[in-house]
């Protein structure tokens, strides 16, 4: 479900809806998470590619520089750090804030 509104505050991405509700996802928890290939791999024509190692962590790799409307679907994410590769579609997002509270890792390893 696509918010209304979206806003940065207290590290946190405040999510707000049209029904009045309001969801929080950390910073912390949603760079952790990036989708994008260079933080969880990819397949392409059979063959999986996975991260080379993990990637340093700075004090501006958790503070959001811009987002980005990506259609009507998603929302790309520049990261103060400069990462600025992960489209963040509302369903991924929806995914994350249910797994948010138990600190769960999204599981990769069986799309690539």
């Amino acid at each position: 479900m696509k918010p209304a509104k979206i806003k940065v505050q207290s590290g946190n991405l405040i999510l707000s809806y049209a029904d009045g509700t309001e969801k929080n996802i950390t910073l912390q928890y949603l760079r952790d998470e990036c989708p994008c290939a260079g933080c969880k791999g990819e397949t392409i024509l059979l063959r999986t590619f996975k991260p080379s190692g993990p990637r340093v962590i700075t004090p501006d790799s958790y503070k959001i520089a811009s987002i980005t409307p990506v259609g009507e679907y998603a929302v790309q994410i520049a990261w103060k750090d400069g990462h600025n590769t992960g489209i963040y579609s509302w369903d991924y997002i929806q995914t994350l804030l249910e797994g948010q509270d138990e600190g769960k890792k999204q599981d990769y390893d069986k799309l690539i």
